[in-house]
């Protein structure tokens, strides 16, 4: 999840192909000790964890990936997704969290957080990445809302300093200047780039001196920022952060410009509020003699395991298996992040949410089995391969 907040920001989604399910490694966590936790605004901090050197492999990543964290707060497992916001550094990661209105994780660590705590990370995941082999001469374009900003960070910094010839453009939405996360850091990546950053300020409560600029991004006003100050017809490779209905806009306005859907690359919000997967076990289920039943055979860290459900129950195919295996990989349960994805080897599923998956990973048989539920009295998925 900015990034996927899971919950609150974005978390990275396969909107355009790019990274493939080969560039992908499942996650496992790692406790690591809090190394800093800065204010950036008043309902936002950057935390960053201290990677020892046994883990740096664990921990590398590229620019837009996310993190899951774990932690138990009050008795409760919890477990939340945000996007990396600083360049690959040894022996640290950066995340930032913002405050999500009711949601005890990142109320939790905007207010109780400190240094030297420990957390369980997963290592970095994620496919909110670049699919551009080089980054000489082109014109990357970021649009982010809030804690959308995140990835961007990291993002614009890996375009910008890998190449003296390459461009960024960063449009970003906020209500007001006390909102902006990261202000301070975007004012010294334009220090340092002041050619080839093009930072775009909108601000939807707070009057600014160009009309453009003040005022919630709608159809009308983007297609005017398309026209006026960024020119599709420039651009290489986009990416998109935020709510969803901002992203939806972004992708429907670029279509109707033009814009080859497999430039443009998002990341969602998601409310952090899953349903079915909680903690660390699964929604409880009664199987009960008589019950008309699905059996769920899967294999994880090459050990096989198998769970039967009911079928009035309609239960996901993660929810199940968190029932007889715990460790089962997830964060989100929400269809957004993308951890708790696994091929189907046998049988057939339906997935009601998919903002994670790459269009060539749903063509080879890869799930999000939060979202999943089976329409065979037999499902068989593999979560190693």
């Amino acid at each position: 999840m900015a990034a996927i907040n899971l919950g609150s920001q974005g978390l990275p989604t396969g909107g355009a192909p790019g990274a493939t399910a080969s560039a992908r490694r499942r996650g496992r966590f790692h406790a690591l000790e809090v190394a800093e936790v800065r204010p950036l605004t008043a309902e936002s901090v950057e935390v960053t964890f201290a990677v020892p050197d046994e883990l740096h492999d664990a921990f590398g990543y590229v620019a837009g990936q996310h993190l899951a964290l774990r932690k138990t707060i009050d008795g409760h497992e919890m477990r939340r997704s945000y996007s990396i916001c600083r360049p690959p550094t040894p022996g640290s990661i950066s995340v930032a969290i913002k405050r999500d209105l009711g949601g005890r994780f990142s109320t939790w660590a905007n207010s109780e957080l400190q240094a030297g705590e420990r957390i369980d990370v997963m290592s970095p995941e994620g496919s909110f990445t670049s699919s551009l082999d080089r980054v000489d001469g082109v014109h990357v374009v970021g649009i982010a809302a809030g804690s959308g900003i995140t990835p961007m960070m990291a993002l614009a910094n890996e375009v910008l300093s890998g190449s003296e010839s390459s461009t960024f453009s960063l449009l970003f939405s906020n209500r007001s200047t006390l909102d902006v996360m990261f202000i301070e850091e975007l004012a010294d990546l334009k220090d340092r780039y002041p050619a080839r950053l093009a930072l775009h300020h909108v601000l939807s409560r707070e009057q600014r001196a160009a009309p453009l600029m003040s005022g919630r991004i709608d159809q009308e006003r983007l297609e005017r920022i398309l026209a006026e100050l960024i020119r599709p017809e420039s651009v290489d490779e986009w990416f998109l952060c935020g709510p969803f209905e901002l992203v939806q806009l972004c992708r429907d306005v670029l279509a109707g410009a033009g814009v080859d859907p497999s430039h443009v690359r998002y990341e969602l919000f998601t409310t952090g509020r899953p349903t079915d997967a909680a903690g660390d076990r699964g929604r409880p289920v009664v199987v009960e003699e008589g019950q008309d039943t699905w059996t769920l055979d899967f294999t994880l860290d090459g050990q096989s395991s198998q769970v039967q459900s009911p079928v009035a129950a309609q239960e996901s195919i993660l929810n199940a298996a968190l029932r007889v295996r715990p460790d089962v990989p997830f964060a989100c349960a929400g269809g957004v992040c993308g951890t708790c994805r696994a091929k189907v080897v046998s049988g057939s599923v339906n997935m009601t949410e998919n903002y994670a998956l790459e269009p060539d990973e749903l063509e080879r048989g890869y799930v999000l089995t939060c979202q999943s539920h089976p329409k065979t009295d037999t499902v068989v998925v593999d979560y190693d391969v």
